[in-house]
């Protein structure tokens, strides 16, 4: 089995949970981990790979034969990644322009769930510029979106003022004039995550229906070996198990969704139920207690 898993010991302990039950399992380097997303999702290259949410919200959408296995290996508050150089604040994002990767990028899709529910943003009177396209080819952007001039960076235009924000998470450059455009983010962030009862998520983990098909059980073990790693982990940024990914899961759908970043709604049950065919279990093997 080929894996795909940013995290060195996560991918270690997988690796060595599948070769235990005698399946042959090599990790590809591909740094940084998006870059596999595509050929994950469009060809099944990787049988076990690290996939952003709204990337596998997208393959689900487009039938797309990729199931989640309920582990996240990236979570992370979102608020402090609306940035600017500026004085300007959240308050002024209506008729700016605003950069961002690609629509699809999942910080994008949570921070601009942030501008409209928090905010009162009308996310159509932003002048929303994307740098390149997303992971699922079938998956379109917004009309209202447009897309930079080929060969533009996101980080050029951004610090040198052809953007008045960025939305940027591992990507954002170092610059003593960048500022969080959301004041006191960090709170913000805290007190969110508090009244939803979870905090976003970035990445799980997605395993080919080819692969969760054949090799049910392998798939299992990598689950139980990652598992037992992320137990350290704080729970509210590395839930794992198909409960624990509900709160997270079920919002950031509903934001893509809004946002046109899906072409339908997809609900956790929907996963759920592709993850359990595909691999012959049954929902309570995937929760966070693990055990048949």
């Amino acid at each position: 089995m080929k894996l795909v898993l940013g995290r060195d010991d996560l991918a270690a302990a997988a690796g060595s949970a599948i070769r235990e039950i005698g399946t042959k399992a090599e990790r590809l380097d591909v740094r940084p981990v998006h870059k596999a997303a595509r050929g994950m999702v469009g060809e099944s290259s990787v049988d076990i790979c690290e996939l952003p949410i709204v990337t596998l919200l997208q393959a689900v959408a487009h039938d797309k034969p990729v199931i989640l296995l309920p582990v996240t290996t990236l979570g992370r508050h979102q608020h402090q990644t609306l940035v600017t150089c500026g004085e300007l604040t959240v308050a002024d994002v209506e008729g700016r322009r605003v950069g961002i990767r690609s629509w699809s990028q999942t910080t994008g899709v949570w921070m601009r769930g942030f501008l409209t529910e928090q905010y009162g943003v009308d996310l159509r009177k932003v002048d929303w510029v994307v740098y390149e396209g997303g992971h699922v080819d079938a998956q379109h952007d917004p009309s209202w979106v447009r897309r930079a001039p080929a060969g533009a960076r996101l980080q050029a235009d951004f610090l040198e003022g052809r953007l008045d924000f960025g939305i940027m998470g591992n990507e954002l450059p170092v610059d003593d004039r960048i500022r969080t455009a959301v004041p006191d983010a960090t709170q913000v962030a805290e007190a969110w995550t508090q009244d939803k009862g979870f905090a976003p998520i970035n990445h799980v983990v997605a395993v080919s229906e080819k692969a969760a098909r054949k090799h049910s059980a392998a798939v299992c073990a990598a689950f139980d070996a990652m598992r037992e790693v992320l137990a350290a982990a704080p729970p509210y940024l590395n839930p794992v198990g198909f409960e624990a990914l509900r709160g997270p899961t079920t919002q950031v759908a509903a934001y893509a969704l809004e946002q046109e970043a899906l072409p339908r709604p997809v609900v956790f049950d929907e996963l759920v139920a592709r993850s359990c065919e595909a691999l012959g279990i049954s929902p309570s093997r995937f929760q966070t207690e693990g055990g048949q």
